[in-house]
């Protein structure tokens, strides 16, 4: 499915509904297209969605039936220049819901998207993110420093990096991203919360090595570390606080930037949504032009997403961003 121009947006519930979908949908459609207007202004926006939907398990029982499908949508980018993405593109699951009415007719009575809100949610998605929780340190690590700046400097010109330093690959670092957004790498398990172990997977693609550790040491932010099982794995390794500490404060191999319009590709980014000093999600920059930088993560999945659609989506969070 296509679409295109904000001409045709969607702003009734389409046939085929129950009452009270249709109600939702619609107040849903509104805050999509407030949001749509807003991003207009940001960044330009979107020109046109493609949309393709892969049916999975469906179930019926009685007049109930149920169907578990796979969304994957790409968002077209506006006035894309040579060598940007041309699209955002997320993959969701949703589980939708049936309802048969007396004359055998089935209507859609829910559409629940398996959004997990601790990352910036797909731009179709009206949701507020979540604080996570953060594992147990072995020590008090202190307060952090400032969180970085977001004001795009009028100079847009940022310092060059390398593709390879000090026994790092950087590009194969966003090359794991750009592989593995979608389609998880089977060497790993995936988590409930996935941000940092998708990044943690991404440093060790390009070098990073893990250090010494134990079940007794896992909850040491010295400590970063991947093994069979998660209790025998580093708390640094998918906790996105924990490699917060890690990164910044005892691995050397990062440097903490005071602007995130400073990243290249291959930093990463984090973001504490409630300002509370828990770190709650981890993103990596998959692509830098001369104006923006775009962000590949996991929970949920999607790839080259715009900073600046995020900032505008969650402007009360505080950021902090690596230089990786």
């Amino acid at each position: 499915m296509t679409t295109t121009g904000v001409q045709r947006s969607l702003r009734a519930a389409p046939a085929g509904t129950t009452a009270a979908l249709a109600v939702e949908l619609e107040d849903d459609f509104s805050a999509l297209a407030e949001q749509g207007r807003i991003l207009q202004g940001v960044n330009g926006g979107y020109t046109r969605a493609e949309v393709e939907v892969t049916p999975g398990e469906s179930k019926v029982e009685g007049d109930t039936a149920t169907l578990e499908v796979i969304e994957d949508t790409r968002l077209y980018y506006p006035d894309v220049q040579e060598g940007d993405p041309e699209y955002e593109e997320y993959s969701l699951p949703h589980s939708l819901k049936f309802n048969r009415t007396p004359d055998g007719q089935w209507l859609l009575a829910d559409d629940q998207a398996q959004v997990d809100t601790t990352g910036p949610a797909p731009s179709t998605q009206i949701t507020e993110p979540l604080d996570a929780t953060a594992e147990p340190d072995s020590e008090d690590e202190g307060p952090k420093p400032p969180a970085a700046s977001t004001v795009q400097p009028m100079d847009t010109s940022v310092e060059e990096k390398a593709v390879m330093a000090a026994g790092y690959n950087y590009g194969k670092m966003a090359s794991y991203a750009d592989k593995h957004w979608r389609n998880t790498n089977s060497d790993y398990r995936v988590y409930g919360n996935d941000c940092t172990n998708f990044i943690s997977q991404a440093m060790r693609a390009g070098g990073w090595r893990a250090t010494s550790g134990s079940v007794a040491s896992r909850r040491d932010n010295r400590k970063w570390f991947y093994a069979s099982h998660t209790w025998n794995t580093s708390y640094t390794w998918a906790g996105a606080e924990n490699w917060y500490w890690f990164a910044a404060k005892h691995s050397d191999r990062t440097r903490v930037l005071n602007n995130i319009w400073q990243m290249q590709r291959s930093d990463v980014l984090q973001a504490d949504w409630k300002k509370d000093g828990i770190i709650d999600h981890t993103m990596i920059v998959t692509k830098r032009s001369a104006n923006e930088i775009y962000m590949t993560y996991h929970t949920p999945s999607i790839h080259n997403k715009k900073l600046s659609t995020i900032r505008a989506q969650y402007p009360r969070a505080a950021w902090y961003a690596h230089r990786t």
